[in-house]
């Protein structure tokens, strides 16, 4: 009778009953003795949430009862699927693990990942780098060329592979297609073009001779009125259709099948406002003041439409989404073609803020991110956006820090028009520059495309 009865109250001490003897709720058990001899090495922790009560003991196969359910065993791992599911908005969200460890083992300090572009003139040792672009073939897992643009209008190919510490860099490429500093640099769909925009008006296209690591420009275009500050080829196909934007405002397309060397189509002042009316006459000895610049800072051709371009300026988060096939506008003073759809909202504006900021560079999302546009916006974030409406995910949340489609960091600062931004070929990993100490932000961009809560 005396271990019947020491088995009776184990039982009870431990919540491990049978299922004629499990009790209404935990609370009803009998609390261990406080002379208990092994009582630090159990613990009991009670876990309280708007739906049960739950009673966690440190016993084998860590298995818990809960109470107000039928009579069985519950395992941590289905406790934790249970409690999931009955979280606010009625559904399941696996938590994320954190992936800083993965994204500071990008960063290498082997020498033989450090390329340098040095400088074509005496004044100094090397020169900065403006702009660089991966090619197709190397983000299809082919040969790594990347192009390297620097302020003294060089051009640097190179090859990146892998290889040891002893072994000498393969032979690069390099060419001066300008005087000046390259801001972008485009490489055809098939690898076969590379396209340069500079600060001047023009844009030129030259031809990569693999063999003897020679290029040669073959084309100079002009048609812009001020510096080309951004480029994209027609994916449909190989170096024919090339469009532009630049800081005079206009969007032009150019036809490399034609000897012209002036664009086909141009939509001077893309992103200018056309709702508002003429701006009043100032008064007699006053000078009118200034519109603000309105200058085109990225084009892009998208997936879900390839005869459109989507573009972004340099005055507000506003994107705008132009198709070439279009007849311009008939019957209009200045007959000009009109966008077919652009964002209804700038996320740009955060907490009730009037001011508006620019948009630096445009990234359509791939794989786990597919149907995404990723937007670096002068206010120092990177905003999502619809691919195909151009609606803004971003900036509907009345705190920013609570914001899950926006990404940015404390030291993250872009003041500057010249920083990019680039997804990994998988579309898991977005890098961005910054504007100060040379600093580049890797973010992991995977659950943009989840279906957040309450959206």
């Amino acid at each position: 009778m005396e271990q019947v009865s020491e088995r009776l109250a184990f039982k009870n001490r431990t919540n491990r009953c049978d299922d004629d003897e499990f009790p209404k709720t935990l609370s009803q058990d009998k609390k261990r003795p406080a002379n208990e001899d092994n009582k630090s090495s159990r613990k009991r922790v009670k876990l309280t949430s708007n739906v049960e009560t739950i009673d966690i003991s440190d016993e084998e196969d860590d298995v818990v009862i809960l109470s107000g359910t039928s009579s069985r065993r519950w395992s941590l791992f289905a406790m934790r699927n249970r409690a999931m599911s009955c979280a606010p908005f009625g559904y399941s969200r696996l938590p994320q693990m954190s992936t800083n460890a993965l994204l500071r083992s990008f960063v290498s300090s082997n020498k033989s990942d450090v390329y340098k572009c040095h400088s074509i003139d005496a004044s100094s040792f090397m020169t900065l780098p403006y702009a660089c672009a991966y090619s197709h073939q190397a983000k299809r897992g082919g040969k790594p060329l990347l192009a390297v643009t620097t302020e003294q209008g060089t051009v640097h190919v190179l090859n990146t592979e892998k290889r040891n510490d002893w072994d000498v860099e393969p032979q690069r490429t390099v060419f001066q297609p300008y005087a000046n500093g390259i801001f972008d640099v485009q490489w055809s769909p098939l690898d076969t073009q590379l396209a340069t925009a500079a600060a001047g008006s023009s844009i030129q296209v030259s031809t990569l001779d693999a063999s003897s690591c020679d290029a040669k420009t073959i084309r100079t275009m002009h048609g812009h009125a001020g510096t080309v500050k951004c480029l994209a080829w027609d994916p449909r196909t190989d170096g024919s259709l090339l469009c532009s934007g630049g800081r005079d405002g206009a969007i032009c397309l150019w036809d490399l099948r034609q000897d012209a060397d002036s664009p086909v189509i141009t939509i001077a002042d893309a992103h200018e406002d056309t709702s508002k009316g003429a701006r009043p006459r100032p008064r007699k000895g006053k000078l009118p003041l200034a519109a603000p610049q309105r200058s085109i800072t990225s084009v892009l051709y998208t997936e879900c439409d390839p005869y459109g371009v989507t573009s972004a300026g340099s005055l507000d988060g506003i994107l705008r989404h132009w198709d070439f096939r279009l007849p311009k506008k008939v019957g209009a003073r200045k007959p000009r073609i009109q966008p077919t759809h652009s964002s209804p909202l700038d996320p740009t504006v955060y907490l009730g803020s009037h001011r508006a900021r620019g948009i630096t560079s445009l990234t359509p999302g791939s794989g786990p991110t597919a149907g995404l546009l990723f937007a670096l916006g002068h206010d120092s974030r990177i905003h999502t956006y619809n691919l195909s409406s151009l609606v803004p995910l971003s900036g509907n949340t009345s705190n920013p820090e609570d914001d899950t489609y926006a990404f940015s960091h404390p030291n993250m600062r872009n003041t500057s028009f010249y920083v990019r931004t680039s997804l990994s070929p998988c579309g898991r990993w977005l890098a961005s520059g910054g504007a100060e100490n040379g600093s580049v932000y890797l973010f992991d961009v995977s659950n943009a495309g989840r279906v957040q809560a309450g959206s």
